[in-house]
């Protein structure tokens, strides 16, 4: 264990003893994320590097306050990426910010979440402890996958110390086909696609335009165009770097932004506001000042669930309220990991 890691775990364990809260601190970039969450700051500022990665078993591992830049440019320097295309949203972004929130951008549907490449992890629980769990390869446990429990936990579970990833090479070749299509046919086309043999690997409608990205082999493209049509969008690369970050015109708004997760052939949901459609019809963005209750409900009833994912008012509950089955299994995990709820105490829920 090192020095850094030593003072960590020596405050987690304080603030332990003494049930005192602790705000995990990294660069901010996902702060607008989740609720406001209540304690002292413990920063991870400093706590970066890469401390190993394998190009040739696929395997990286690096502390959680190591920027994603430099994770990306030294994949890249190998013709490797992380799949799960995790957003930024913010050029100081870390790896450990990005696991703790579980984001992942556009290739979502087709590669895999962030939890899906997680290997192994560090952690600090809530009574000071420092555990490791997994590996560096994919098939490395017996039993509950700790490691990928971190990732979308914001914190709550355990201070994140490093993560050992999967990473894969980067595609040989990328096209980007256009389609005039409303959201109804958009649904439909995407879904009908999606059960075929064909390389794509993001998929988005907004504004009457469906947009469909294949990667792969340069041969199977030209043969997944000639049978889809559509035009060829020579921005395409522009598009889908702009819809990970949150760069397109849509998002640039004070509006409540909703994230609604729902089976992708749902047809479209009954609530006023501006929609974004993408991850194939799973994933849909909302702009609404409807009430969250309404929302909820809405979600609720086309089999999935809803998340104030920026704006509004985040003094208030933001994610889908938990069915009381998963809710006591969440109070188990909480108490299991962070008896004394010191860790993040708030950013799920007003609760704990």
């Amino acid at each position: 264990m090192n020095d850094q890691t030593q003072r960590l775990a020596d405050i987690v364990r304080e603030a332990a003893n003494k049930t005192s809260p602790l705000r995990i601190v990294g660069s901010g970039t996902k702060n607008f994320y989740g609720r406001v969450p209540r304690g002292e700051p413990l920063s991870l500022a400093g706590h970066s590097g890469i401390l190993s990665y394998e190009p040739t078993e696929l395997v990286l591992r690096a502390r959680a306050g190591t920027p994603l830049s430099d994770v990306e440019e030294t994949l890249a320097a190998k013709n490797q990426t992380l799949a799960f295309e995790p957003p930024h949203f913010g050029r100081p972004a870390t790896l450990g910010g990005t696991i703790a929130c579980g984001f992942s951008g556009p290739a979502r549907p087709y590669a895999g979440a962030a939890r899906d490449f997680v290997l192994g992890a560090t952690i600090i629980n809530g009574k000071g402890e420092v555990l490791s769990f997994g590996g560096q390869v994919m098939k490395n446990v017996a039993g509950y996958d700790v490691s990928r429990l971190m990732a979308g936990a914001l914190g709550t579970l355990g201070v994140l110390l490093d993560v050992s990833l999967k990473v894969l090479p980067k595609p040989d070749a990328e096209s980007t086909l256009v389609f005039p299509f409303p959201t109804h046919q958009a649904l439909e086309q995407m879904t009908k696609w999606s059960g075929q043999a064909l390389p794509i690997s993001a998929s988005c409608q907004i504004d009457g335009t469906l947009r469909i990205r294949l990667s792969g082999y340069e041969q199977a493209i030209r043969a997944a165009r000639a049978k889809l049509g559509g035009e060829e969008d020579p921005e395409g690369a522009r598009f889908w770097q702009a819809l990970r970050e949150h760069q397109l015109p849509y998002y640039q708004t004070d509006t409540p932004l909703w994230r609604l997760s729902v089976p992708p052939a749902t047809a479209p949901i009954n609530l006023p506001g501006e929609w974004l459609i993408d991850w194939g019809g799973a994933q849909r963005w909302l702009k609404t000042t409807a009430p969250a209750t309404d929302v909820w409900a809405a979600a609720k009833r086309a089999g999935g669930h809803a998340t104030l994912f920026r704006g509004g008012d985040r003094a208030t509950e933001v994610f889908q309220p938990l069915s009381a089955a998963l809710l006591k299994l969440h109070q188990n995990l909480k108490q299991a990991f962070d008896p004394n709820g010191v860790l993040n105490p708030g950013r799920f829920t007003a609760a704990w």
